[in-house]
């Protein structure tokens, strides 16, 4: 199945499973319940929002978006992690009020509530399962996150029914939060990290240069940018000088760019008389030429 229809699954299942879970925090005066109810509504949202912003990233490039669509995937991702972490403070905010204000809880309730809430879970968990897109990564983390907050809320709900220490109720609703937090944070740092076109995470520009530079009949490299616009695709533009045939020193940098999981490139190629027109050339690169080759042309 494609993953814009899992998210769609996910999305009416989470829906309709936070609303009639919201009802049950109320019925049952559970803070643990209400609290992850609203965590959920604004799961559902930005699982909504994601699902149009994946269809979206799956179009072909065009025009007005030469390098496609890609990066909608990540605003999905963006938009998904920041209600988490909203929700997070909520949660927590309203748990410690709750440890001040101590209320009765309806035990047998919330026992109920959980074990359908673990169960439903679960099945929309499973059907995320093995997506690949960073955006798909945050709605996945969404269903563990509540997969786990209700087991968690499932053991609290039974060891209170027997202990009747209502305490535990807020404290397992913070626990919750600070572990979706660190999570959302994390996936956060990813996002930030690709919109300021940070090197891909796992490429070593100075290792890739080495490489191109061993090449046969290559005398220099520079201008190396190496990007991605999702997560997933890398990016590759370069400068190179030599003086033999372009299209056989072509083919060799891509092949070797191939090896480093880099698919697209655009390669500018110069001869050593030529100068290179960028002034910050020379100002960007540490050596100017591959050394070890320049004496061979000659």
């Amino acid at each position: 199945m494609k993953s814009d229809k899992k998210i769609l699954i996910a999305f009416v299942l989470n829906l309709a499973f936070s609303i009639f879970e919201f009802i049950g925090g109320i019925l049952t005066g559970s803070v643990a319940i209400i609290s992850d109810s609203i965590h959920d509504i604004g799961d559902a949202a930005s699982i909504g929002i994601s699902y149009f912003l994946e269809k979206k990233s799956k179009r072909q490039p065009d025009e007005k978006y030469t390098y496609g669509y890609a990066r909608y995937s990540v605003i999905g991702s963006t938009i998904t992690t920041v209600i988490l972490i909203t929700g997070s403070l909520m949660v927590i905010y309203n748990a410690v009020l709750r440890i001040i204000n101590p209320t009765q809880i309806n035990y047998n309730g919330m026992i109920i509530f959980a074990i359908v809430g673990v169960l439903v879970n679960l099945g929309a968990a499973f059907f995320t399962m093995d997506g690949d897109s960073l955006n798909q990564k945050a709605v996945n983390l969404h269903m563990l996150e509540d997969v786990l907050g209700w087991i968690v809320v499932l053991i609290g709900a039974v060891v209170m029914r027997f202990t009747d220490f209502a305490l535990i109720d807020p404290i397992m609703s913070i626990g919750v939060a600070i572990f979706i937090l660190i999570s959302a944070v994390k996936n956060l740092k990813e996002v930030v990290d690709l919109f300021l076109e940070k090197t891909p995470h796992g490429i070593d520009i100075s290792e890739i240069k080495e490489h191109i530079c061993e090449i046969d009949g290559i005398i220099d490299v520079h201008h190396i940018h190496i990007w991605s616009m999702d997560g997933q695709t890398n990016y590759a533009t370069m400068h190179i000088v030599t003086n033999e045939d372009a299209h056989t020193v072509k083919h060799r940098v891509k092949e070797e760019l191939a090896e480093h999981g880099i698919k697209h490139t655009t390669l500018e190629l110069e001869n050593e008389t030529e100068h290179c027109s960028e002034k910050e050339c020379h100002i960007v690169e540490h050596s100017t030429s591959c050394g070890h080759h320049h004496h061979h042309h000659h």
